[in-house]
C-alpha cells in the first residue's frame, strides 16, 4: 500500500501522519493512503499566484492552446497505465473511456478553441462602440486573465475527466490551477498528474495537486481567485458560505448533483425507434459508471397509460446487464466507488421508498461475475415506481447517487413540464419524441429549470452523445439545486477566468491597447502595397486609400447579366415609386467586387495566397449610376497558423477592414475580409 503524494510548490510531498486508507472498490483491498496534513495551504496559493500565474499570463491564447494539445498527445501515450488503475475504482472499460479519454478529449477541444481568440495574452470582447459623433471617442471591452488561481474541488465519480475538463478551461485562459480531487479515488488523479508534471509541458506553478483534505485552503482565497466545485448541493452550499469567500466576493462556480429527468413524449409508442432509444438511454444512464454521474437520470416521466409497458421493457433491459469485475470482458456494470458510497445510496433509497416501491432489483442481493459481492461495493440496479409524483416530495428532493431511478406517470405535456421543474433545477433533461411541436413546447416550457436539454429521436439516434454527456463547447451546469454554475461552455467557460474591462479613448489609443485596428485610427503607409508584404512584415494599421471608380448604369446591367441577379432595383425601367430607392441602384455585391478591384494588388504575384472569406459585410448607403467610390483598406488583425503537415506553406490569416466611401465621403459599405498570407518562415 502506497502513500499518495501531493504536488505543491514544485515538489512531490507526502502528507504527514497515516492518512485516510483508500480501497479497491472491486476487491475491498487497501490501495493507498492519502493525507494533506502539514501542507502550507497559504503557501500553495501564494506559489500559484506568484509563479504559475505570471508564466501563463505572458503566453498568448494560441500558445496556451498548443500547450493543451501537447499535453493531450502526451497523456494518450499512457492510456494503458490509467486504465489499469481506473479498474480499481470499480469502473468498466466503457466507464473508464468516458473518464480518461473523455477528459483528454476536453484538452483537444479547448486546444482547438484557441483559434476563436486573438494571438495575444488577452481577449478583445465584442464589437467596438463609437461614443461621439465625430468618431474621436470610442469604447471597447477587453478581457485579461485574473491574477489569482483556480481551485477545483472535484467529485469522486470522474477522477480524470473531472480534473481535465476544468483545467483545460483555466489554462487556456491563462490562470493556474490547484486540483483537490475527492479523496476516495484520488489515486487515479495522482497517476495522471504525475504524467502531466513529468512531461514538462506546463510552466512551473501552473498545476498543483492535493490528495486529501482541503484543510483551510479556502480561508486564504482572494477576489482574484476562482473556485469550482462539483459534488453534493449541501456540501457546495457549506463551502460557498465560507466567510472569506463572501467577504472577498470570490467567484464560486458550483455544479451540484441534481434530480435530472427524462421524459417520454406522448407521441411515442412501443415499436417506434424512439421507444427503443428511450429504453436504451435510461438503461445506459442507470448502469454507466454504476449510476454515479451528476448527470444521471433520477426521474423518469412517461404517459400514464404506458407506465406498465415501460416498467416491463426497462426491467428486461436491466436484466441483461452483467455486473461484476470490470476486468471481465462480459461485465457491463462495475461497482460503486466504495463501501461508503454503497451505504449512502441505500440510505437514500430507503428515503425514496417512503412514497415509492421497488419494481426492479434488490436492496440486499446482487449477482456478480468474477467478484465477491460482499467485499466489493456492488449494488443491483434499482428501479422504483411512484404513482403520485404530485404529492411525493421525496422523488423531487432525494438523490440516490448510484444505479437508481424512479418511474412516474404524467397526463399531458404540461404536466410533464411542471413535474420536471419540481426538481428545482437540474443539469440536464431529455425529451424523447418524434414530434417537433412536442419538442418545441417542452424546451421552451422547461428550459428555465435545466442547464441542458437533449431532444432525442431517430434522426440523431446514432450520432447523439447521450443524456449524460456534457460537451466541452456547450454549457455544463444548471440553475437552482444544480448550483447555478457554468463549467466549460466553450468561450463562455474561458471567460469565467478573465476580467472584463471597458476601455474608453480615441481610436488611436484603443488600437494601441488592443493591437487591433479601430475604425477612425490613423493609418500607416510606407509606400509599399500591403499585399506585397509577408505575414511577419505587416503592421497593424497598415493602410492604403485607393483611387476612385465611377459606377455607370452599363456596369450595373453587365453585373446583373453576369451574376444572374436581376432584382427589380437594379433595372432602369423599374417604377421606383413606393420603393426605398430614387432610381436604378448598384448591387451591393457589385460594389464589394469593385472595392476588391480597387484594393487588390493586381497581376503581380505576391505573398497573398488566397481570399479566405468575408465577415460582417454591410451595405450602408445606395450607390447610383454616376457615383464614384473609393476604399480605405486597413490591416486590422493578424492570426498565425501552425503547420500541420510537412511541406505545407507557412502562413497566417490577416483580417482587413474594408471601408467603401462615395464621392461625398459618406460610407457606402463596410466589411472585414480575410486573406491567407505567406510567412517568410515556419
Amino acid at each position: 500500500m502506497i502513500a499518495l503524494k501531493n504536488y505543491v510548490m514544485g515538489e512531490w510531498v507526502p502528507g504527514a501522519g497515516h492518512g485516510q486508507v483508500l480501497y479497491n472498490a472491486v476487491t475491498g483491498e487497501p490501495v493507498a493512503t492519502a493525507s494533506t496534513a502539514g501542507i502550507d495551504f497559504a503557501g500553495v496559493l501564494h506559489y500559484a499566484r506568484q509563479t504559475g500565474n505570471p508564466a501563463l499570463r505572458k503566453m498568448t491564447f494560441h500558445e496556451r492552446g498548443l500547450m493543451l494539445k501537447g499535453l493531450a498527445l502526451h497523456l494518450r501515450e499512457h492510456l494503458d497505465k490509467f486504465y489499469a488503475i481506473s479498474y480499481q475504482t470499480g469502473a468498466t472499460r466503457a466507464d473508464s473511456w468516458v473518464d480518461i479519454e473523455g477528459g483528454i478529449g476536453n484538452l483537444f477541444s479547448y486546444a482547438s478553441l484557441r483559434r476563436r481568440f486573438p494571438n495575444e495574452s488577452y481577449h478583445v470582447d465584442g464589437e467596438p462602440h463609437l461614443l461621439g459623433k465625430a468618431g474621436t471617442f470610442m469604447g471597447q471591452h477587453i478581457m485579461v486573465p485574473k491574477e489569482g488561481v483556480a481551485v477545483h474541488i472535484n467529485a469522486f465519480n470522474f477522477p480524470v475527466w473531472g480534473m481535465l475538463e476544468k483545467i483545460a478551461v483555466n489554462l487556456l485562459a491563462g490562470v493556474p490551477a490547484i486540483v483537490k480531487p475527492a479523496t476516495v479515488t484520488s489515486y487515479l488523479t495522482e497517476a495522471v498528474v504525475q504524467e502531466i508534471i513529468a512531461s514538462g509541458i506546463l510552466p512551473e506553478g501552473a498545476l498543483q495537486l492535493l490528495c486529501g483534505s482541503a484543510g483551510n485552503l479556502l480561508d486564504h482565497m482572494t477576489y482574484q481567485d476562482v473556485i469550482t466545485f462539483t459534488g453534493s448541493a449541501s456540501t457546495g452550499l457549506m463551502l460557498k458560505s465560507n466567510p472569506r469567500i463572501l467577504s472577498e466576493s470570490v467567484p464560486f462556480n458550483m455544479e451540484a448533483d441534481s434530480l435530472n429527468c427524462m421524459v417520454l413524449g406522448e407521441d411515442v409508442a412501443p415499436g417506434m425507434p424512439e421507444w427503443d432509444l428511450f429504453i436504451k438511454e435510461v438503461r445506459k444512464e442507470m448502469t454507466l459508471k454504476a449510476g454515479q454521474r451528476c448527470t444521471g437520470v433520477r426521474r423518469i416521466f412517461v404517459p400514464a397509460s404506458l407506465v406498465e409497458e415501460v416498467q416491463k421493457h426497462l426491467g428486461q433491459a436491466l436484466s441483461q446487464t452483467v455486473i461484476g469485475n470490470p476486468l471481465n470482458e462480459k461485465v457491463r456494470m462495475g461497482s460503486l466507488a466504495g463501501q461508503t458510497q454503497r451505504q449512502e445510496v441505500l440510505q437514500q433509497v430507503h428515503k425514496l421508498m417512503a412514497s415509492s416501491r421497488l419494481v426492479y432489483g434488490s436492496l440486499d442481493h446482487v449477482d456478480v461475475a468474477d467478484a465477491d459481492a460482499e467485499k466489493g461495493a456492488f449494488l443491483s440496479p434499482l428501479l422504483l415506481l411512484n404513482q403520485d409524483p404530485w404529492h411525493s416530495p421525496e422523488v423531487h428532493e432525494v438523490e440516490a447517487f448510484g444505479p437508481v431511478s424512479t418511474l412516474m406517470p404524467y397526463a399531458g405535456l404540461d404536466e410533464a413540464i411542471a413535474l420536471s421543474k419540481m426538481g428545482k433545477g437540474s443539469l440536464v433533461s431529455t425529451i424523447v419524441t418524434a414530434d417537433p411541436a412536442t419538442a418545441r413546447k417542452y424546451v421552451l416550457g422547461a428550459g428555465t429549470h435545466h442547464g441542458r436539454i437533449l431532444v432525442l429521436n431517430r434522426e440523431c439516434g446514432k450520432e447523439n452523445t447521450g443524456h449524460g454527456s456534457p460537451l466541452p463547447l456547450l454549457v455544463h451546469g444548471g440553475p437552482g439545486r444544480a448550483g447555478g454554475g457554468e463549467e466549460m461552455g466553450g468561450m463562455r467557460g474561458v471567460k469565467h477566468y478573465l476580467q472584463r474591462v471597458a476601455v474608453q479613448g480615441s481610436p488611436n489609443m484603443l488600437t494601441a491597447v488592443t493591437n487591433q485596428y479601430q475604425q477612425g485610427a490613423d493609418g500607416l503607409n510606407d509606400g509599399t502595397h500591403p499585399f506585397r508584404k509577408y505575414f511577419e512584415e505587416l503592421r497593424i494599421g497598415e493602410q492604403i486609400v485607393t483611387e476612385k471608380r465611377l459606377i455607370t448604369a452599363e456596369d450595373i446591367l453587365a453585373f446583373a447579366d453576369l451574376s444572374g441577379d436581376h432584382f427589380y432595383a437594379h433595372l432602369p425601367a423599374t417604377n421606383f415609386g413606393d420603393t426605398m430607392f430614387e432610381g436604378q441602384v448598384a448591387h451591393g455585391y457589385f460594389i464589394m467586387s469593385v472595392a476588391a478591384g480597387l484594393f487588390v494588388d493586381s497581376y503581380q504575384k505576391n505573398p497573398v495566397l488566397l481570399n479566405y472569406g468575408i465577415d460582417e459585410l454591410r451595405f450602408t448607403k445606395p450607390v447610383y449610376p454616376g457615383t464614384s467610390v473609393y476604399v480605405k483598406f486597413s490591416c486590422k488583425e493578424k492570426l498565425p497558423q501552425e503547420m500541420r503537415e510537412a511541406g505545407e506553406i507557412p502562413r497566417g490569416i490577416v483580417k482587413w477592414l474594408v471601408e467603401i466611401f462615395d464621392d461625398k465621403d459618406e460610407m457606402a459599405g463596410i466589411a472585414t475580409i480575410l486573406t491567407m498570407v505567406r510567412r517568410k518562415q515556419a
